[in-house]
């Protein structure tokens, strides 16, 4: 922690000397966090993105909407990987597990 009151534009201008940006992301309109049993929703949420040494570390203000994650959504991601690459089922089912349910991904591998 930094002892006393330092202005914004003094804090961003030792940042900037250390090698590190801050930049925020504008007109957010929905993030989705997937995991194997829930989606975590943050509808208008503020993003910021810090650059350090060549890392890309992403900072989400807001409050989720979380879901559990039941069969049906599981099938629709299978069926929605399925549509957009021909592959068969056990082929989406399978990029999906390795991808650990992210459908960009898994579409963009079997693509």
């Amino acid at each position: 922690m930094i002892p006393g009151k330092i202005n914004p534009r003094q804090m961003n201008q030792m940042m900037r000397r250390l090698g590190i940006s801050v930049k925020n992301i504008d007109n957010v309109e929905k993030i989705i966090i997937q995991t194997d049993s829930k989606e975590y929703i943050f509808e208008n949420a503020e993003v910021s993105v810090m650059e350090a040494q060549g890392q890309k570390t992403y900072q989400i203000i807001g409050n989720p909407i979380i879901k559990e994650r039941s069969e049906d959504t599981l099938k629709e991601d299978i069926k929605l990987v399925m549509d957009q690459t021909g592959k068969s089922e056990e082929e989406a089912k399978k990029t999906l597990k390795e991808t650990n349910g992210d459908i960009a991904e898994a579409i963009l591998k079997l693509s």
